[in-house]
């Protein structure tokens, strides 16, 4: 197994100063113990900061932190005062906190603090570049570290990265309203891979890099210049053995009927962190509406509610826990009577065996956050839940929602709803109680904390630097120009095949407006009556669009990928049968899919067809163009077609009709006294690119993987390298 890298904001455990020194103990908790045994197995280091700042620690107590952690391979990144009150309490928890959890009122008029947040992740990648061993996997974890993935890959090119994000990713529109929108996300591609508790978050993730950075995502992956990052939802479980023995142990039944009163009081229970994303206020509403609407059920029912202490020192935060105190007291004076209080409200954490009596006691289970990345306590009741009984109520904005339908799913907002939804809780059945808990339980036993984390690091140890059929551009455009010069100044002749859409014209709107300018078709003319040049140009376009607007150039012309070829003004010919039976199924499909995407449209070719959507709204055309391609590999998979995604256009073609067919005859004679020259911008060009000999400099137009010797930036990048070919001298 490779030796792990964790990376998270906070070390596992709690630094206490002491006298003559420093106390560390372990922390318990989800991430703690899903990471305690890839920690440990592959001998590697989890890397954060301690909780203690520098202020607080003397220079001997800072020496015997370190020794101490250096015992237990956990390696702290020191934080000054300032830096915890900015980048974690100031960017992460005042800005991304409440934006990633839709709370957008509670974001500041001003998002500040972003140059220590940016500052702290980059004393992350100094950390971690430090203590990296090549074969190293590295995992970096949660909101607060979102830019450290790119901060790696510029110190580490080679490694193997992830990232998982703890809380959910917000939809594209509330995404975009960040300022650094663009650096957040762009911090995020450095890794290799990137995980996410639902495939919601992920498809919001998806359209903001659609969205924002024009980035095509297929599916589960986007591929970058150099690399390919892949997606992944990974939803992260709990440790269930450890909660269902810990129900099981002697003594707790005892404790189970001492919270209920010897059976008096049926018990609904809530335990949250006191943040304003877990619903409590909400919570208290519907309770109190309870209440009201059903008076019998005074003195025999009673709330629990666990409120931990969470940031304690944020005014927000403080303002919050007034509110709930306020609320707790009125519905208490209101319906209190001298032998039942309503509401327990308990305000510190609890032990987990403490948690565990309190699960085992509850008969309804309140987890009704407004919005939540997973909500383990979800998960820990049902794995407590031995008896096999027990209701869960949760909400339809926590993230575990879509792992456990079984439960009673309710919107937090709607309080009147909410607190029907308790009534029918209490009053369910014994028979459908144990029936909506039992695949409960069986989804939470199989699907636990190490499994989590299994299979994030299985799937992250596969991922390689680049893919392997590809390979990174040499070079730019001024290399590619003096490659050129040197190859001309030897040989004789010039053979130059070009691609059209997206090399020698930019991409537009619709395929009818990529008409030639005046200054390409004088280009391509000069190019054309250079002395011992032949030059092709070869499209995906049909071959009555390529006559009309190439024809009257002495350049042969190669349409529809190759199927159609005209030699410099002779007839067209085709390279096989133009038949296909394929052909009207497929064109259902696509009329289809264009009636319900606006501004895409059908290229209808002789042989293949063209389903184009670089009008369409990016997240809407990339979601179908996925669709699409699913739906025709499932129609077409015994007919002798291929279908080919290119730059905003899905297209089917039969097998064996591809660019590199149009490369001419080249014995050993003329090889060795001609410069070949390829260049295109797509995937479709990649069998040109492969099927010319080995030194022909070949140059992949703008970003993608490739085969490619060389990578420009554009259209006048290319038309500046044609440029050069023109004025180069000509051997004599």
């Amino acid at each position: 197994m490779p030796r792990v890298l964790i990376v998270a904001n906070r070390l596992p455990v709690t630094v206490t100063p002491t006298a003559t020194g420093v106390e560390v103990q372990k922390s318990s908790g989800g991430l703690a113990t899903g990471l305690l045994r890839p920690h440990e197995q592959s001998g590697g280091l989890w890397i954060g900061w301690s909780g203690a700042t520098e202020e607080e620690l003397s220079t001997e107590q800072r020496a015997a932190l370190t020794e101490q952690l250096a015992a237990m391979r956990l390696v702290s990144l020191p934080l000054t005062a300032g830096q915890v009150a900015r980048y974690y309490e100031g960017f992460s928890n005042g800005v991304l906190w409440p934006l990633f959890h839709y709370l957008l009122d509670q974001v500041p008029l001003h998002v500040r603090d972003w140059e220590p947040y940016a500052e702290v992740n980059e004393q992350f990648a100094e950390l971690v570049a430090r203590h990296y061993l090549p074969g190293d996997l590295v995992w970096v974890h949660d909101y607060q570290l979102l830019l450290l993935p790119e901060l790696l890959r510029r110190r580490l090119p080679d490694a193997r990265i992830g990232f998982f994000l703890h809380i959910p990713f917000p939809s594209e529109e509330l995404f975009r309203t960040l300022p650094e929108r663009d650096r957040l996300l762009r911090g995020l591609l450095g890794a290799d891979l990137v995980g996410f508790h639902t495939p919601a978050y992920l498809r919001h993730f998806a359209a903001s890099l659609t969205q924002i950075l024009g980035l095509t995502v297929e599916i589960d992956r986007v591929q970058l210049a150099d690399r390919e990052v892949r997606l992944g939802v990974f939803p992260m479980g709990i440790d269930a053995e450890s909660f269902g023995a810990m129900a099981e142990e002697p003594g707790l039944e005892a404790e189970v009927r001492s919270l209920k009163e010897d059976g008096r009081l049926r018990l609904l229970v809530g335990v949250d962190r006191l943040d304003y994303t877990k619903g409590i206020p909400r919570r208290l509403l519907a309770y109190e509406r309870l209440l009201e609407a059903h008076p019998e059920l005074r003195e025999r029912i009673r709330l629990v509610q666990i409120a931990v202490p969470s940031r304690t020192n944020v005014e927000a935060y403080q303002e919050f826990r007034s509110t709930v105190d306020q609320m707790v007291g009125r519905i208490n004076g209101v319906f209190g009577t001298p032998r039942w209080v309503p509401v327990h409200y308990i305000y510190r954490g609890l032990s987990e065996r403490e948690l565990v009596a309190l699960y085992r006691a509850a008969d309804v289970m309140v987890v009704t956050p407004l919005r939540d990345g997973m909500n383990l306590v979800a998960k820990e009741f049902v794995a407590s839940r031995t008896d096999g009984d027990g209701v869960l109520v949760l909400s339809e904005f926590a993230g575990a929602s879509w792992e456990l339908p079984e439960a009673i799913q309710v919107n937090p907002y709607d309080v009147e709803a909410t607190a029907e939804s308790y009534y029918r809780a209490l009053s369910m059945g014994e028979e459908e109680r144990r029936s909506r808990l039992a695949p409960l339980r069986a989804r939470v036993q199989t699907y636990d904390v190490h499994r989590w984390t299994a299979t994030f690091l299985e799937q992250l140890a596969t991922c390689t630097r680049r893919k392997p059929e590809s390979r990174q551009a040499l070079a730019g455009l001024e290399a590619a120009k003096e490659e050129l010069l040197i190859q001309l100044r030897d040989r004789e002749e010039l053979l130059a095949l070009l691609d059209y859409d997206g090399t020698l014209v930019p991409y537009t709107a619709t395929p009818e407006l990529a008409r030639p300018d005046p200054t390409l078709l004088e280009l391509l003319s000069a190019l054309a009556s250079r002395p011992r040049t032949e030059l092709h140009v070869v499209s995906g376009r049909a071959r009555e669009t390529l006559e009309q607007w190439l024809g009257s150039l002495p350049i042969a012309l190669h349409a529809e990928h190759g199927f159609w070829s005209r030699l410099n003004g002779s007839e067209w010919i085709s390279a096989g049968d133009t038949g296909a039976g394929w052909r009207e199924p497929a064109l259902t499909i696509l009329r289809d899919i264009t009636a319900r995407t606006p501004g895409s449209l059908i290229e209808v070719k002789s042989v293949a067809l063209a389903w184009h959507y670089r009008m369409a709204d990016r997240e809407v055309g990339a979601r179908r163009a996925n669709e699409l391609r699913l739906h025709l590999t499932q129609l077409l998979s015994n007919q002798p077609v291929e279908i080919l995604a290119g730059h905003k256009i899905v297209e089917i073609r039969p097998y064996g009709i591809n660019k590199g067919r149009i490369v001419p005859p080249l014995p050993p004679e003329r090889l060795a006294s001609t410069t070949l020259l390829a260049m295109g911008d797509d995937r479709t060009d990649e069998d040109l690119f492969a099927a010319v000999p080995p030194d022909a400099i070949t140059v992949k137009v703008g970003p993608g993987a490739t085969h490619a010797r060389f990578r420009i930036d554009g259209v006048p990048a290319a038309r500046s390298l044609l440029h050069s070919l023109v004025q180069a001298e000509v051997p004599r």
